[in-house]
């Protein structure tokens, strides 16, 4: 059964960057069996409703960002969508409960195309991207996940991608290290996630050390709930990458059986 993963996609120019977050995702496919399909939930996508793409042909490239290197304004992804898989995305979210809605011209934004581009640079794999809805309770964000759980058995591979610690505030451009409040609070985390305690987690702003300012505003933290909750039936979580970058800008991939 192929696994799923949050990734976290830090900021637009980490596609051009030589470090060993990039190192690692280039790698990660060997480790994966090819899937058929690439189900993918970017933090920069909110919707109201559960949006599913079901983009005919390929992708266009989004550029949702500004001020940084000319070369990433002439990067392209143009992974083809996949209809049928859309549609049965939408009956799987119907029939438990979640309403939803299909998308047919929306392209690959950023949370999407850079990670996938270096973890998958040929395009060649069919994409669905989805929604995120940051007014939705995080018991709602874990049950949509589990709702695809059924995925994983016909070797669709679902990537939440987002960022644990993702407070633009709060980076350090000249940072060399990480902050402690970051790092204590991505421990907290670590330690729920390993013993799949889904009651502290969806408590989080609560129970988490500096869960303020690791997450201001939770449509990049979302991403690990829906990847999470794909894993609700084995309960196997693996830390696979963590690093920092400008201080408190978390990269971390997380591995769910």
């Amino acid at each position: 059964m192929m696994p799923s993963y949050f990734i976290a996609h830090g900021a637009p120019s980490i596609v051009i960057e030589n470090n060993s977050y990039t190192a690692f995702l280039q790698q990660l496919a060997g480790s994966i069996p090819k899937p058929k399909a690439i189900v993918l939930f970017s933090a920069h996508w909110e919707q109201p409703v559960q949006t599913v793409s079901a983009v005919q042909g390929t992708y266009e490239t989004i550029y949702d960002f500004g001020g940084f290197q000319d070369e990433l304004y002439r990067m392209t992804y143009p992974a083809p969508g996949n209809e049928v898989l859309a549609e049965h995305i939408q009956k799987l979210f119907a029939e438990h409960g979640i309403r939803s809605s299909l998308d047919a011209e929306r392209g690959l934004d950023h949370g999407a195309w850079a990670i996938l581009k270096l973890i998958y640079p040929e395009a060649d794999i069919p994409v669905v991207a989805l929604s995120v809805n940051r007014y939705l309770t995080d018991e709602q964000q874990y049950k949509i996940g589990q709702a695809l759980a059924s995925l994983k058995e016909q070797d669709v591979l679902i990537i939440g991608s987002g960022g644990t610690v993702h407070n633009l505030r709060r980076v350090n451009w000249r940072a060399d290290g990480v902050d402690e409040w970051a790092a204590e609070f991505d421990n907290w985390l670590q330690n729920k996630l390993e013993t799949w305690d889904v009651e502290a987690l969806v408590n989080y702003r609560e129970q988490a050390p500096n869960a303020a300012e690791a997450v201001p505003t939770s449509e990049h933290f979302i991403p690990l709930l829906l990847a999470m909750g794909t894993g609700d039936k084995n309960r196997k979580a693996e830390l696979l990458h963590r690093s920092y970058q400008y201080g408190s800008l978390s990269l971390s991939c997380w591995k769910f059986a």
